[in-house]
């Protein structure tokens, strides 16, 4: 009959072996086991990661199956490589040449192509932007590629000039109104007209409306700046053209009384 001790010291060794057969693995999965081929020390701590191209299975680091035209990232996750420039993924397993169009050019992420100046996009191809008169280049890729001369506006592909009334500038904007009326006129319908200012009120910068506003302590009554009557208790509000009551007044019959 064997000795219980040696049969106790038997079992635990046997357990010990299954326990290290897990866990080799995962030290060397981990990168803290032996360090196999195609390794190198890690530059911090201690352990071993797989050299650039080869990835770690189990207990080695095996070589990553690169196409052509592509380089190993050293990640440890996804594919492990990316194409050069110039190329494109293909279903996780080759890199195919982007086709770059004539009059075309590779942009700088390496991944897609743009027209040279003077042409634009037209499905896969470069077509010569064809300038009307009275018009230039732009760098917008999206639209026609060019833009109308100053004091022009584009018109069914072509550019027209700008009628302009008497007392009106032109805005430059790209949308909205092409012109503006000076200081002191007023649009109406399509001219300028001037704006007539009545006594107390001065001329304003609002795009909408008379084009004058009244003076401080006046008020617009039927197209005149009437003085503000203003009543006891009152002050007038940051407009300058209404009033109100004092803090414990409150409004009756048009005058200020002690609110309750």
């Amino acid at each position: 009959m064997r000795n219980p001790l040696a049969r106790l010291i038997a079992r635990t060794a046997v357990i010990a072996g299954v326990i290290a057969s897990f866990a080799f693995p995962v030290l060397a999965q981990d990168g803290t086991g032996p360090m196999p081929e195609n390794a190198h020390p890690r530059s911090y701590g201690g352990g071993w990661v797989c050299d650039l191209g080869y990835r770690v299975e189990a207990a080695e680091c095996l070589a990553l199956n690169i196409p052509e035209h592509a380089y190993p990232t050293g990640r440890s996750y996804g594919t492990g490589w990316e194409c050069d420039r110039g190329y494109e993924e293909v279903n996780g397993i080759s890199c195919n040449r982007i086709p770059v169009p004539a009059n075309a050019f590779l942009r700088s992420s390496g991944y897609d192509w743009q027209c040279e100046r003077g042409f634009r996009q037209e499905d896969e191809t470069c077509v010569p932007i064809v300038l009307p008169e009275h018009a230039y280049l732009t760098d917008d890729h999206s639209g026609a590629g060019w833009t109308c001369d100053r004091g022009y506006e584009a018109v069914a592909g072509t550019c027209s000039p700008i009628a302009v009334p008497e007392n009106a500038y032109l805005t430059n904007a790209d949308y909205g109104a092409a012109w503006a009326c000076e200081r002191g006129f007023v649009k109406i319908d399509n001219r300028c007209d001037a704006v007539v200012v009545p006594s107390n009120a001065y001329l304003d910068e609002a795009s909408y409306g008379l084009g004058w506003s009244c003076e401080r302590g006046y008020e617009l009554l039927n197209g005149a700046c009437v003085a503000i009557d203003l009543p006891e208790n009152a002050y007038l509000d940051r407009s300058g053209n209404r009033w109100s009551c004092n803090r414990g007044f409150r409004l009756s019959d048009g005058m200020c009384i002690l609110g309750r």
